[in-house]
């Protein structure tokens, strides 16, 4: 992997009060393994930044299992380097969305089950659209927004096959400006 920063981002933790992860914990306790180099966080989400890594795969099983032992949390860990957030936001398929809050990237652990977009397609509500680009979903939950989309996490899961981890547009461009350094 070529060097840089990249983005760990976690699934679902310190959502409504569960799940929790402190963050400032876990920069510490990342800090202590050089292999991450100098690690930061963005917002309480689940959004880690570090040096790039080697080997990807062992790097999110072993932030995984540290957060595991460390809060008694189970989280897939998904990787994004900085050139796959940029490429997520230049591939943006919904760049009329009407706002960056209501668009998001879902980023995926591995490749998607091929029937996936046809699955969803069905669940979408009048305003929803949605889009895979490789390993990123893109869904424009529109005025409706995230809470009144059907499209809830099980049932994201049983059409993907692989786990995701939701960011809106805002939060997207910023882990970009976050990686770039």
């Amino acid at each position: 992997m070529s060097a840089g920063r990249c983005a760990l981002l976690l699934r679902a933790v310190n959502v409504s009060g569960a799940n929790r992860v402190p963050m400032a914990e876990l920069r510490a306790l990342l800090n202590e393994r050089a292999a991450f180099g100098i690690v930061t966080t963005y917002i309480a989400s689940g959004n880690v930044i570090c040096d790039a890594l080697a080997d990807p795969a062992a790097a999110c099983a072993e932030v995984r299992s540290l957060i595991h032992d460390a809060f008694a949390v189970d989280t897939p860990v998904i990787l994004r380097t900085h050139d796959d957030l940029v490429r997520a936001v230049d591939e943006n398929p919904f760049p009329d969305a009407a706002e960056d809050k209501m668009l998001h990237a879902m980023f995926l652990e591995g490749e998607p089950a091929g029937d996936a977009v046809e699955a969803l397609t069905a669940r979408l509500q009048p305003g929803e659209r949605i889009a895979l680009r490789g390993r990123d979903l893109w869904i424009d939950f529109g005025a409706g927004g995230v809470h009144s989309s059907k499209l809830t996490r099980p049932v994201l899961d049983r059409a993907l096959g692989v786990a995701g981890t939701a960011r809106n547009l805002r939060t997207v461009r910023k882990l970009v400006e976050l990686t770039a350094g």
